[in-house]
Parts: C-alpha cells; sequence; structure tokens
C-alpha cells in the first residue's frame, strides 16, 4: 500500500517542482542537478502518511479555512461556532492532523447525521431560536476504530524515534546549571544533571524526543521561569537560590506540556501516565502473595570522591581511591579517630570542593574536574587534608549531592560511639519529666538561658 502513494508523493512534488523553477531568481530545471552536492530522501513516516508530516496547517472539516497545527483549539472553536460540530475528547487522539484529515473526506461522501449524533439546544423555544448542534465521538464504531489505529501508528513512531536516540552517539548538549558541554549519547547528559544537579527528569530510556525536551526546559529557563513552580523571577541568581532554597530543581508533573516526551504517554489509548501508574498498583494489590523468594536485592552503587568511578560494594571503592588516587579513608579515618559525624562532614566537604574544582591541599582553582584530578595526583594533595577546623564544620552536615550513596556506607558501629564519648567525657543525664511544674524551676535548661541573657 505505501509504494503507489509514495509515488503520488513524488509525482506531487515534481510537478510543484516544476512550476516553481519558471520563477524569478529561481534555479533553474537544467541547473537544478549541478547544486546537489549530497544524497537526498523524503521524509519517512510509517504507513505512507509523508504529506501529513510537511503540512504547516490543518484545514477545517467543512470549509476552507486553514489553522496552524500547534493551535488546533482555534480550530475546533470556528468548527463549534460556524458549523456546529463538537468533537469529544479530542486530547485523547493521538494524531489531531490525520484525524481531521480523515473524517473532512468522510463527509464529503456521506452526510454528516450519519456519523454525528444530533443535540438540540433550546428545545422549549420557538423554533426560529432553536438550533442543532453535532457530535462526532468515539461511540461511533468508525471513529473508536480510527483513533486506535492513530494510537498504534504514533506508538510506532515513537518507539522508532526512542530506538534512534538510544542509539545516538552523535548528541550534542550543554548543562543546563553550569554549562558544561557533552558529546556522545544523551544519557551522559540526563546522568550528569541528575547526579551533580539533584535534577532528574526520568531515566534516559523512558524519554523520547530529548532535544526538543531540553530545549523546552532551557527556554523556560532563559525566561527566568521556575520548572517545577512555574514562577517567573527578576533575574537569573534569584531564580537560582529560589530552585536550590525550595528544592524546585524538577519539573511540574502536573504540566501536561511535557507528557509527549514520556513514551508512558503513548502505551495506552486515552490514558496518562498517572492511570497507567495507578493501574499497575491497583494489579500488585490484587495479586498479593507472601512468597518474596523471586526478591533481588540491587547492589547499592556509591561514586568516587574525585572521579566518576562507581562500585557496587563499599570496599571496591575504597580499594579504587586508594590505588588511583592514594586516598585512604579508612587510615584517615583511624589517624584522626573520626566518628560517624566527622566522617560526614569530611566527605561531604571533598564534594563540595572537587565539585567546584578546587584544591584542598594548595587552594587552587581549576577549570575542570579533569584538571584538578590531574593535578591533585600530580601534586600527592588527595591525603593533604586541610586542618580539622576547616571541614569539621556544621555546614557540612548537609550533602552536596542528595543522592550520595556513599554518605550511607560510612561506619557507624557502637565502638564509635563510646570512643567519643569518652573521649570527649560529657555524661547525659534524663530529666524526670513526671512533674513538669517543677522541671521547669529546676532544669538546667534556665540556667543556660540566663547566662546566655547576662553575656548579651
Amino acid at each position: 500500500m505505501a509504494a503507489p502513494e509514495t509515488q503520488g508523493v513524488v509525482s506531487r512534488l515534481g510537478e510543484e517542482g516544476d512550476g516553481s523553477s519558471s520563477g524569478g531568481g529561481g534555479v533553474g530545471y537544467e541547473d537544478s542537478g549541478d547544486c546537489i552536492l549530497e544524497p537526498l530522501s523524503l521524509p519517512e513516516s510509517p504507513g505512507g502518511t509523508t504529506t501529513l508530516e510537511g503540512s504547516p496547517s490543518v484545514p477545517c472539516i467543512f470549509c476552507e479555512e486553514h489553522f496552524p497545527v500547534a493551535e488546533h483549539d482555534k480550530l475546533l472553536k470556528h468548527m463549534i461556532i460556524e458549523h456546529k460540530i463538537v468533537i469529544a475528547d479530542i486530547k485523547l487522539v493521538a494524531d489531531f492532523q490525520r484525524y481531521i484529515l480523515y473524517w473532512k473526506k468522510r463527509f464529503t461522501e456521506q452526510p454528516i447525521t450519519d456519523f454525528c449524533s444530533v443535540i438540540r439546544i433550546n428545545s422549549t423555544a420557538p423554533l426560529e431560536e432553536q438550533d442543532n448542534y453535532f457530535l462526532l465521538c468515539d461511540v461511533l464504531p468508525e471513529d473508536r476504530v480510527l483513533r486506535e489505529e492513530l494510537q498504534k501508528q504514533k506508538l510506532k513512531e515513537i518507539l522508532e524515534q526512542q530506538q534512534q536516540e538510544r542509539n545516538d552517539t552523535n548528541f550534542h548538549g550543554v548543562c543546563m546549571f553550569c554549562s558544561e558541554e557533552f558529546l556522545g549519547n544523551r544519557s551522559l547528559l540526563l546522568n550528569h544533571m541528575a547526579r551533580e544537579h539533584a535534577f532528574n527528569i526520568g531515566l534516559p530510556d523512558n524519554i523520547v524526543n530529548c532535544n526538543e525536551f531540553l530545549c523546552t526546559l532551557q527556554k523556560k529557563l532563559d525566561n527566568l521561569q521556575c520548572l517545577y513552580c512555574e514562577r517567573t523571577f527578576r533575574d537569573k541568581n534569584t531564580l537560582k537560590d529560589h530552585m536550590r532554597k525550595k528544592q524546585h530543581r524538577r519539573i511540574n508533573p502536573k504540566n501536561r506540556e511535557y507528557d509527549r516526551f514520556y513514551v508512558i504517554n503513548y502505551l495506552e489509548l486515552g490514558k496518562s501516565w498517572e492511570e497507567v501508574q495507578l493501574e499497575d498498583d491497583g494489579d500488585l494489590l490484587d495479586h498479593q502473595e507472601d512468597d518474596w523468594s523471586d526478591w533481588e536485592e540491587h547492589p547499592l552503587s556509591a561514586v568516587c570522591l574525585f572521579c566518576e568511578k562507581q562500585a557496587e560494594t563499599i570496599e571496591k571503592l575504597y580499594v579504587h581511591m586508594e590505588d588511583a588516587h592514594e586516598f585512604d579513608i579508612l587510615k584517615i579515618k583511624s589517624e584522626l579517630g573520626l566518628n560517624f559525624y566527622q566522617q560526614v562532614k569530611l566527605v561531604n566537604f571533598i564534594r563540595r570542593q572537587v565539585h567546584q574544582c578546587k584544591c584542598y591541599g594548595c587552594h587552587m582553582k581549576f577549570k575542570s574536574k579533569a584538571d584538578l584530578r590531574a593535578h591533585m595526583e600530580e601534586a600527592k594533595h588527595t591525603s593533604l587534608l586541610p586542618e580539622r577546623k576547616t571541614w569539621d564544620q556544621l555546614e557540612y552536615y548537609f550533602p552536596t549531592y542528595e543522592n550520595d550513596t556513599l554518605l550511607c556506607t560510612l561506619s557507624d558501629s557502637e565502638s564509635d560511639l563510646t570512643s567519643q564519648e569518652q573521649s570527649e567525657n560529657v555524661p547525659v543525664i534524663s530529666e524526670d519529666t513526671s512533674k513538669l511544674h517543677a522541671l521547669k524551676q529546676s532544669s538546667i535548661l534556665n540556667q543556660l538561658l540566663l547566662q546566655e541573657c547576662l553575656k548579651n
């Protein structure tokens, strides 16, 4: 079936080419061959619908009015006002352009009443004030089949596009937060933004039309708009502080503009990702079993402090950091007598310094992490920690990266807590809360408050 349609497209293109060659300033037919410097190919689309993809507008079903594809709401409004036809659940139509073209052709073959339900308004009013509207919906079997076929074609196109993007190694993108460039596969950029900036829009394999998605997000940031709450700010620094403090480094899940970039929204006719997920959860609840024998524990993946190396176990990561970077975290912990919280602060301190491309041994700043890493390894600065007061600060209780698995694997054994109590020698005695009135009078907190007031 595709061959005759393709021939028709080629013939029409040839006719249009002959007509345009006679215009002023154009390239003549005889000379046109010399201007082609690379192989040409027609736009491909499943089902032989090449002509539809290149069309810039959609026609009205009943008249010659045309509207841009992106402004189909205007076309629907026009058809309601001028032709009194309403299309139900238009948002569930996978391909609006093909849908309209199909029914435009069918309405020229048969009267509208053969397809649409008639709705009479003002039925109790005088006859001249009454009017009829026509409803086109999927109750009509032909309409239902059309919608299902369009959904299947759209899903096929989306899966082909997704597979092409998964295999593409010529992707070029720039991080929206640090302007670092990435070449190769799109997953490099998406994983970087998730790991380095806690901005996760989903797994790369779940996303389609990635370039358009990233351009949409970048345009919003350029317009000083928060991606989550979608408020607009006066300058870039204010927007940046807002997204960081409010933890708005994520997209708004209620914004349907993003639905077209996720494969899950194309899987079933008329169902969004939320409805698909609710159905999946319902299936799990209906088929609960007590047998957990098929449960598979997925190992945690911790990232090196100095490079992108990941390891499935903390032991392997420690060995890597010692061999590759001469950084023995266990030895440092032992020599400095670090308890769990001090280890947390040290890890967060190093993470922040490396993220800012600063050497904590000599305080030099570099253009990239690769330059920093080369310097620290050459100068042996990885194990040259600054004084304890530099990194043993309250600010480093907060993780530099929210998904830092290394923090969850640090030692917090009872021996650490015992040694901490012995070294600090601070007795902890609980207060009796059974008599609150007496406690308010004798509590040590009152004494501390009084001392603080006297100091001030």
